[in-house]
């Protein structure tokens, strides 16, 4: 099982982004939570479930062991990881 953390290329607020990803929502929120990142935080869209993560936070996550992921070089890669991701959000009712 593996934690995913994608290139910070999202402008927010004047910050670059990136999206915690993982294989199972347990793995997810269990990162999100050594990072320090509240619950209330978690993106549960049909997108895909993630965290948002500032470029700080995303050096952190790797640092504790999140594999990096980039969609410039791994695409193919990014691609499973958002479907999976997909697949854990919740559906509308």
């Amino acid at each position: 099982m593996t934690v995913y953390v994608d290139d910070a290329v999202t402008l927010w607020r004047g910050q670059r982004w990136a999206h915690l990803m993982a294989d199972t929502l347990e793995e997810l929120h269990a990162m999100a939570a050594r990072l320090g990142v509240p619950r209330r935080a978690f993106q549960d869209k049909p997108s895909g479930a993630h965290y948002d993560l500032s470029v700080e936070l995303r050096e952190q996550a790797l640092r504790l062991g999140a594999t990096a992921i980039s969609r410039h070089v791994d695409r193919e890669r990014v691609r499973e990881v958002i479907r999976n991701a997909r697949s854990q959000a919740s559906r509308p009712r």
